[in-house]
């Protein structure tokens, strides 16, 4: 079990050593001024902000998988709707198609239902609410519960998703954030839990320019055949205007059972 969590470990180090310490508080936006743009497509560790009061933050991205055996994996568009009400809360909703072999790397999806070669698209529907705004040692953090429904392929059966992520940024603009999910999946007769911790280092570059290294990994409970998914990755992105975002990230498989190598890129868009 140490193993598995040391990429977390390091980077956790890392941002302490690179940091002296957390702003004393979040930086809130002045009269009616925007935050800064945060989707939750840009790092597998979903933001810990929703989208802001009236405001909608569109997202959309391509994923590709190269499996270390079976069939190589496509997944898109990995379609995100966030709808802001209030200053807390967000209404979210999506679409996704998977094509190929298993895997998923999305920041707005969890592991998958039953891990083979499929063709399956699938509505996602739920919610998010900001739990806490940083103040010292205590992160800004945000709560997280989605449901999915399959509406073509073999699988009929809907699954959920619970999550929390807290995040910290410091003095010299860097942040650290990390995450924790739940899910329910199945697999013909098998049904099993799923976690998923994250952990994510983010650098900006100047004013426009984001980049950031990441830990993440998908382990499930109570299934015949356990899933263990070890992933790391690089990454970054580029405001194109103060409500575009431009992103990539590239990672790869860090056990004998997760795939080679993965990429993903996508966009964001607020209005």
């Amino acid at each position: 079990m140490p193993r598995r969590f040391a990429p977390a470990a390091l980077m956790l180090l890392a941002a302490f050593a690179a940091a002296p310490g957390p702003r004393p508080a979040a930086a809130q936006p002045a009269g009616g001024e925007r935050r800064e743009l945060e989707t939750d497509r840009d790092t597998y560790t979903f933001a810990p902000t929703t989208a802001g009061p009236g405001l909608t933050i569109g997202e959309l991205s391509y994923s590709f998988i190269d499996n270390r055996s079976g069939p190589e994996a496509h997944s898109l568009p990995e379609l995100l709707v966030r709808r802001g009400i209030g200053e807390r809360f967000e209404l979210r909703a999506g679409f996704n198609y998977e094509a190929g072999g298993p895997g998923l790397v999305s920041g707005s999806e969890l592991g998958g239902e039953d891990l083979i070669a499929e063709y399956e698209s699938r509505v996602l529907y739920g919610a998010k609410v900001e739990t806490s705004d940083q103040a010292g040692w205590v992160p800004t953090s945000a709560f997280i519960v989605q449901g999915f429904t399959p509406v073509y392929g073999p699988s009929t059966r809907s699954t959920m998703m619970l999550g929390e992520a807290w995040a910290w940024r410091f003095d010299n603009g860097w942040e650290w954030r990390s995450a924790m999910r739940y899910g329910t999946g199945f697999e013909e007769h098998d049904a099993f839990e799923q976690w998923s911790p994250s952990t994510t280092l983010r650098i900006p570059v100047g004013e426009r320019w984001n980049v950031h290294a990441e830990y993440f990994g998908i382990l499930s409970a109570g299934k015949e055949k356990p899933i263990d998914l070890q992933y790391g990755s690089l990454g970054g992105h580029v405001l194109i205007t103060e409500d575009l975002e431009l992103g990539l990230r590239v990672g790869w498989g860090l056990n004998d059972s997760s795939p080679n190598v993965f990429s993903n890129l996508g966009l964001g868009m607020r209005f």
